[in-house]
Order: C-alpha cells, then sequence, then structure tokens
C-alpha cells in the first residue's frame, strides 16, 4: 500500500484517472454480481476513497455534481407511484406509526452517536437519517455536515439492509415479477427525454445562481413532481445517464476523503453497525406488528419499514412479489417526512452539542 501511494503521488494525472477508472470498473462489476444495490455509487465511490488516501487525488468539476444532484432529483419524483395519496388515505394511521418510530428511532440513535462524539451532531443526524440514502448525502453538506462520513453511516446501512432483504426474500420464497414500479428509464421517447433533460438542466443553472442548500435537487425534486403529478411530463431517464450520475456523486464523495477521516471512520464503525442493527430492530418490530395486527405479509411489511433508503427498496420490491405501491407509499411518506425535518432537527442538536 505504501508503494502504491509513493506511485500515485507521483503520478500525472492521466495515469491517475486511468488507474480511477479500472479500478471504479472493476469493484461495480464486483458488487453488481454481488447482487448489491447501488453499486454504480458505491463502486467508484471506493475506488476514489483508495486513491484519495493513498494521494491520487483527481479533481471533479463542481457542475458535474450538480448536474448529477438534478437528475437524481427528477428520478426520486419520476419513481413516487401516482396513486400514492389513495394508499396514504387508505392506512394513514399505519403510515403515521411507521414513519414516527423509524424516525425518532434514528433521532436517537444520532444524538447518541453525536454524545459519544463519535461525529458532530448534524453529521450523526444526517447520517442516521432514513431516507434515500443518495439524497441524504447529498443534501449534508449544505447544512454543516460532513458528506464523507454521511455517506459512510448511510451506505453502511444501505448494504446491511440490502442485505437483510435480498435473504428474507430467498427465506420466504417471495421473488418473482412482481408489481412493476413506475420506473424512469424504461421509455426512450425522444419527447419526454429531451423535456426532462431540459428541467434538469434548468434547475442546475438556477441551484448553482441562488446557491440555495441541497438546490439542484430539491428544485429538480418539487419540480419533477409538479410536472409529472399533473401529467404536463413523463419524466424519462435512460439508465445509461443514471449510471453515469452514480458514478459522479460516488467519484465527488470519495475524492474528499483524508487519511485522517478514513481513521476516524473505522474507529467508529463498530457503533456505526450497532446503530445500524438497531434500528433495523426497531423496522423489524413494526414489521411484525404490521404482521399481526393488520394482515400484510411478511416481506412487504419488512420492505415498507426497513431503514434502507426509498431508492434501494424499490429496486428489491420491483423484483419481488410484494405489495409494491404499500411499500412505496410507506417509503416515500417518511423520505418527505425526513427531508422536512431532518435540517431544523440538525441545527438544533448542533446548537445543544455545541452549548
Amino acid at each position: 500500500m505504501v508503494r502504491f501511494a509513493k506511485r500515485m503521488a507521483a503520478a500525472g494525472r492521466p495515469v491517475r484517472w486511468a488507474v480511477l477508472v479500472a479500478l471504479a470498473g472493476a469493484l461495480t462489476a464486483a458488487l453488481e454480481l454481488g447482487g448489491l444495490p447501488a453499486a454504480f455509487l458505491l463502486g467508484p465511490m471506493i475506488a476514489a476513497i483508495v486513491l484519495a488516501v493513498a494521494g491520487g487525488t483527481v479533481a471533479i468539476d463542481r457542475r458535474g455534481f450538480v448536474a448529477a444532484q438534478a437528475v437524481v432529483g427528477l428520478m426520486m419524483a419520476g419513481s413516487i407511484p401516482h396513486d400514492i395519496g389513495t394508499e396514504l388515505r387508505k392506512d394513514w394511521l399505519l403510515f403515521v406509526l411507521g414513519v414516527m418510530s423509524t424516525v425518532v428511532a434514528a433521532a436517537a440513535l444520532g444524538w447518541s452517536i453525536s454524545r459519544a462524539r463519535l461525529f458532530p451532531g448534524s453529521t450523526a443526524i444526517w447520517g442516521s437519517a432514513p431516507g434515500a440514502a443518495s439524497v441524504m448525502t447529498i443534501m449534508s453538506e449544505s447544512f454543516g455536515a460532513d458528506m464523507r462520513l454521511v455517506a459512510f453511516m448511510q451506505y453502511t446501512r444501505v448494504v446491511c439492509c440490502a442485505v437483510v432483504a435480498m435473504l428474507l426474500t430467498r427465506f420466504l420464497g417471495a421473488g418473482g415479477e412482481g408489481v412493476a414500479v413506475p420506473t424512469v428509464h424504461a421509455a426512450l421517447a425522444t419527447g419526454p427525454l429531451i423535456g426532462t433533460l431540459a428541467v434538469a438542466a434548468a434547475c442546475g443553472l438556477l441551484a448553482m445562481r441562488v446557491r440555495l442548500p441541497g438546490g439542484a435537487l430539491l428544485l429538480s425534486l418539487i419540480v419533477g413532481l409538479i410536472l409529472s403529478f399533473t401529467g404536463v411530463l413523463a419524466i424519462t431517464l435512460p439508465f445509461w445517464l443514471l449510471a453515469i450520475c452514480y458514478v459522479v456523486i460516488g467519484l465527488t464523495v470519495g475524492m474528499r476523503f483524508t487519511p485522517a477521516v478514513v481513521r476516524h471512520a473505522a474507529h467508529a464503525l463498530p457503533r456505526v453497525l450497532m446503530s445500524v442493527v438497531a434500528l433495523i430492530a426497531v423496522g423489524g418490530l413494526f414489521a411484525l406488528a404490521l404482521v399481526r395486527f393488520a394482515g400484510v405479509d411478511p416481506l412487504t411489511a419488512y420492505l415498507a419499514t426497513t431503514p434502507g433508503g426509498a431508492d434501494t427498496v424499490a429496486i428489491i420490491a420491483s423484483a419481488s412479489d410484494v405489495d409494491v405501491p404499500f411499500v412505496m407509499a410507506m417509503q416515500i411518506a417518511r423520505f418527505f417526512f425526513v427531508l422536512l425535518t431532518a435540517p431544523t432537527l440538525a441545527r438544533y442538536l448542533s446548537r445543544r452539542m455545541g452549548a
């Protein structure tokens, strides 16, 4: 490792990029073969961390990062079922209890991590927030958190939750065609694709001008929801574009790591894993309650309550024989609740811990 670090530190920019691309490609392929979600983000992120720690840092253009945020926001908007309102009204009490149980548990765990002085208050809250991992990571930096450590916490939880979900799917024998989740890369009609790209570009440019925290992602999410739900635009994003955006986000986050940050993350790993297990257990208990008292099938109940993130759960649910509208409604309701409350909670906790 020392010899590799010396070579990377002395290497020119073309050599660093070549090593980064090769390593990112190999790691992404390995994660894909392993069936883990978010491979196109995690693979490049891990590769970038390795090179950054070894002294082989390369510059990632901020404009690419903003553009990737805008596309992810539209992806989230396009993944939300149009009948989510009906689902929420039908079982509103279940959704309130499900959302609050996980969010309160996550906030308590974030507070305990902050109290233990493992991470600052803002970083602990954003890292523990059970929303979409990519969204929480992107937004955290704008609210004073360390995006590197937030990514470490978020994707540790994503991987753990995904492994548990896949094991349950095989154990319960619930794999199958499933119910189609509204996807944002199935249709490639030229008109909707051009419209989607135009909206992403406009939101990215506006966000860079107004400097709104998490602006590109939030603007594209809000605009995308309005256009999608009113029928003005069918959000259309090809898989290759989403993959590129995840790669850009992964590289940008990974390149910000330093040896000191990696050592700190490794020191905190046991406590982070304990918090992940505790959060999964809280979700599992509520899932058991759904099975026992609401008659929900076990896999649907687990996927609805798991803190792995709405984007990851959508991938697993779409390939399983579960009640996809119920699962997505629970995940999206929690995502928006966290989106609205996390900034205020993070600022409050940071002030308390600072005092």
